[in-house]
């Protein structure tokens, strides 16, 4: 580095921290510094009176009443101060015997006060001006001296510098400081305070031990010049002063008055001092450039800032003066920089720094780092490229790259590949080359790998750098994502996503012809998961899928769609029929096999072809159409779909729309139909049957509506009104003397929502009803959802004294189990047996066995659908205890069932 530039450079950075204010910052930090260092003791020739809060709590008031600054005036007189000075405020009147009262003690103490005059910056008014004067009023000023108590803060908020006086409007008025210090010179300019000072030395007392007479306050007093002042944190009268110091305004005023009597006023040395001593440091060092070693000249550089500032802090010890060294400090400092780094080789420094840094990352990296020389050779081998390929250092630095990987440089989608055969210009730009290989382990193991590959030109030659990933694990686990996307986990079959992609291509491909599918559904799935766990029922799906595999080994998809749902696609509609066919006869033919059980399954079929659908969902729409239309059919067979399907769906949306609107507006009614007992022929109880009043299309068959609201959320809400119409109509026929059972039907809604035993007892407290009036029927499906906490809570129902009678029994295939595993008490013959019942059939035979059975387990029996007198005649013969039917009655409003059976002697006859 040249003479010139390491002045050049010196004088950038100066000027730097000069521009930058950081040359004033420096300089008062090392003033602050030699306070906190070079202090000494108050003279003890002035005193503080403090207006601390005792003394404000003793008076109990503030501002005190001016007589009380009397009193003090005239006890301070007494006890011998020489001068008073008050820094308080008397600029304005107060009471006038107060004031009258202060004034003579101003008089009386001969004129040796001094009392406080402040100078305030105002907006400019009518006279122009923008400073103003608050001195005391006149009857004050006559018999006291006024004196400046401002003190003005750098632009950092701490006071340092105080003035000997100010001339405003002409006229000289002396601060408070210099007053007390007996100098007023109006030429002298502003000084700086010696915060050297000890404030702990400077006598003080508290103005109520002198208003006390408090004989060692007094004493203390004797012969001192005195400032009374206020130093309670309230009063706010406090300042920031070097070395974060906080101080009362009085100990300012006491300790700028000390500075003057102990003649440490400090003054600071001019700018022109420091440029000088900069210019001859600028010679010295051009002088000494290269004649001295660098080591000397940096050493040389720091001595003359360190013996510059120590000769400050002797200087300032012993007179009051106080050197910027802030310049002359910052100029050593910085040639001696400039000399060390001018010996030192920056680049080559950089570069060393650099290389150890990236050796230091690559160590620490846990991907494998490997680069090469211009040959392909492998120069740098990490940690992590050790952890990969399982090589040591030693046994793979100085192998060409390709010996890494699988026949000698295999790209994973089977192509060749080689270092030298890769385009410069992409390895050098800033994203690289990033590809997948198939590595190969020290072991001989090949696994997938992800390279990173870069490139740049070196003196050398051209070398590679690349960043090694083993990614066979994301492999896996990306493979394993593909699978569940598209695959069932249970079965293994494709999915609703896959059967979806291949209906997708066949319907937009115009090549295929009318293709078709075909939606299985295991009947009473749901029933098997409840009874069997579902482990079970997910054997039986695997079963299912291995079935359908077996079966149709050439379809191009066979699909599991949900839990009891398969799908098979065809290549036309009559091979959709077919398959539906085979499938068909197969599982009703044939058990299949799950773990060591054996059991046989029924499936309902819909089909759909692609002819009918506008794209995939809709194809697939269409199939599931088709398949809830077969699931609902009386006969076993499969379904194709047709249009009105989907229209018999938006139907039913509307319908179950309308449904919501009726039980708002109380469009229900409840009929009933009456139960007699067919040996005296007496009506013993009624079903409560619901029926819709449409306002437009009157009243609405209940095998239309009543499958929407059992299937829909509306069956909460339609379950509870029932309830609670029906026992409302039961305490009323109870009340006029009537009381007779009404059968309420259940749902299964009332079982999984709510708490039906809670409402049922509800309905009984709040209507007085008596339980054995109230007979709840349930039906084999509503017990089959959950047989266990159905049982429980029919228990609980019984126990309230209400009736339970099982509805449509003969219907299912679990109704034996539940005659013997539930709380029941009636059993209901379905009339599905009961209405042509002729004798000798076989439906007599499960009638007579159904009322031998219920008589055997106590149980009375109910036999539905009695539609002439024979019927009646058999039932009765067979021993059956009660009926219903339309040979009795209808189901009927409620006031035409009183009017016609519930007066005296009705019987079946009538």
């Amino acid at each position: 580095m040249s003479r010139l530039r390491i002045h050049l450079l010196v004088g950038i950075v100066l000027s730097a921290l000069v521009l930058s204010g950081g040359h004033v910052w420096l300089r008062e930090r090392l003033i602050d510094l030699r306070y906190s260092v070079l202090t000494r003791p108050a003279s003890a020739t002035i005193a503080l009176v403090e207006i601390d809060p005792p003394s404000i709590a003793a008076i109990g008031q503030w501002p005190w009443p001016r007589n009380v600054h009397a009193q003090l005036l005239r006890a301070l007189e007494k006890a011998g101060a020489s001068e008073v000075a008050f820094d308080v405020d008397f600029s304005s009147p107060s009471n006038g015997q107060e004031d009258a009262a202060f004034a003579m003690a101003l008089k009386e103490v001969g004129g040796s006060t001094i009392l406080p005059a402040f100078r305030q910056r105002h907006s400019p008014g009518a006279d122009g001006k923008s400073i103003y004067i608050n001195r005391p009023i006149a009857a004050f000023a006559q018999h006291s001296w006024s004196a400046l108590v401002n003190v003005l803060p750098d632009r950092d908020g701490v006071i340092r510098r105080y003035p000997f006086g100010a001339r405003i409007d002409g006229e000289f008025i002396p601060s408070v400081g210099s007053l007390l210090a007996s100098r007023h010179d109006d030429t002298a300019p502003s000084f700086r305070i010696d915060f050297g000072i000890r404030t702990e030395t400077v006598p003080s007392v508290s103005v109520i031990d002198v208003l006390n007479s408090n004989a060692k306050a007094l004493a203390a007093l004797r012969g001192k010049r005195v400032i009374v002042s206020g130093t309670a944190a309230e009063l706010g009268d406090r300042f920031l002063t070097p070395n974060g110091r906080i101080m009362p305004g009085s100990m300012i005023q006491v300790l700028a008055a000390e500075s003057i009597l102990q003649g440490r006023a400090i003054g600071l040395t001019s700018r022109y001092t420091s440029l000088a001593s900069l210019f001859i440091i600028a010679l010295g060092v051009t002088w000494a450039w290269r004649r001295l070693s660098v080591g000397k000249l940096a050493a040389t550089m720091i001595a003359i800032a360190a013996a510059t500032e120590t000769a400050a802090f002797i200087v300032q010890m012993h007179w009051p003066i106080a050197i910027d060294t802030t310049l002359i400090v910052a100029a050593g400092l910085t040639y001696a920089l400039a000399a060390a780094l001018d010996e030192i080789d920056i680049r080559g420094l950089l570069r060393m720094v650099a290389e150890r840094r990236f050796h230091r990352i690559a160590m620490s990296l846990r991907d494998g780092l490997v680069c090469t020389d211009a040959a392909g050779r492998i120069t740098l081998w990490n940690n992590g490229a050790q952890s990969i390929f399982g090589y040591r250092p030693d046994e793979i630095i100085g192998k060409p790259f390709e010996s890494l990987l699988a026949g000698q440089g295999k790209r994973s989608g089977g192509g060749p590949f080689g270092l030298s055969d890769l385009p410069r210009n992409d390895l050098q730009d800033g994203g690289g080359i990033l590809t997948e290989l198939v590595g190969l382990r020290s072991n001989g193991e090949m696994f997938d790998l992800e390279c990173s590959l870069s490139g740049w030109e070196t003196p050398e030659g051209f070398q590679h750098g690349a960043v090694l990933r083993d990614i066979s694990q994301r492999k896996r686990q990306q493979e394993r994502i593909r699978y569940l996307a598209e695959c069932d986990p249970i079965s293994g079959l494709p999915n609703r996503n896959s059967l979806l992609a291949i209906l997708d291509r066949e319907h937009r491909d115009s090549r295929v012809g009318n293709s078709a599918i075909v939606l299985l559904s295991i009947d009473r799935y749901r029933q098997i998961t409840q009874l069997h766990g579902a482990s079970a029922a997910d054997a039986i799906a695997i079963a299912v899928a291995r079935r359908l595999q077996s079966l149709f080994p050439d379809s191009p998809m066979i699909a599991r769609l949900a839990g009891d749902e398969f799908a098979i696609l065809a290549s036309s509609p009559n091979e959709a029929d077919a398959v539906a066919a085979a499938a068909m006869e197969t599982f009703r033919q044939e058990s299949i096999m799950f773990g060591d059980r054996a059991r046989r399954v029924s499936l309902s079929i819909g089909i759909a072809s692609k002819a009918e659908a506008t794209d995939a969902e809709n194809w697939l729409g269409n199939g599931q159409f088709a398949l809830s239309a077969a699931k609902v059919a009386t006969a076993i067979e499969p379904k194709t779909y047709q249009p009105d399907m989907r229209a018999a769906i938006e139907r039913r949306e509307v319908l179950e729309a309308e449904l919501r609107l009726a039980l708002q507006r109380n469009e229900f009614e409840l009929f009933y139909q009456p139960q007699t007992d067919l040996r005296s022929g007496a009506v013993i109880g009624a079903e409560a049957l619901i029926r819709w009043h449409h306002p437009q299309r009157g009243f609405v068959s209940p095998g239309e509506f009543m499958p929407v609201v059992n299937t829909s959320s509306l069956s909460e809400g339609v379950a509870a009104w029932v309830l609670e119409t029906a026992c409302r109509q039961a305490s009323a026929w109870q009340q006029r003397g009537n009381p007779i059972r009404i059968g309420i039907n259940l749902t299964q809604s009332q079982f999984t929502v709510g708490d039906l035993v809670a409402d049922v007892k509800a309905q009984l407290d709040s209507r007085a009803l008596r339980p054995d009036l109230i007979e709840l029927e349930v039906t084999e499906d509503i017990i089959l959802e959950s047989a266990g906490a159905a049982q429980a809570m029919l228990g609980s129902l019984r126990a309230l004294g209400v009736k339970i009678a099982f509805d449509d029994f003969g219907t299912g295939y679990g109704s034996l189990t539940y005659l013997k595993a539930f709380p029941l008490d009636t059993i209901k013959i379905d009339q599905s047996f009961v209405r042509k019942l002729l004798p000798g059939s076989d439906d007599a035979a499960i009638v007579r066995a159904t009322i031998g059975l219920g008589h055997a387990l106590g149980l009375s029996v109910i036999a539905e659908g009695i539609e002439t007198i024979e019927v009646a005649a058999m039932l009765t013969e067979e021993g059956c205890d009660e009926g219903q039917g339309y040979l009795i009655s209808r189901p009927i409003p409620a006031a035409e069932f009183e009017e016609r059976f519930l007066r005296p002697s009705t019987d079946l006859a009538a």
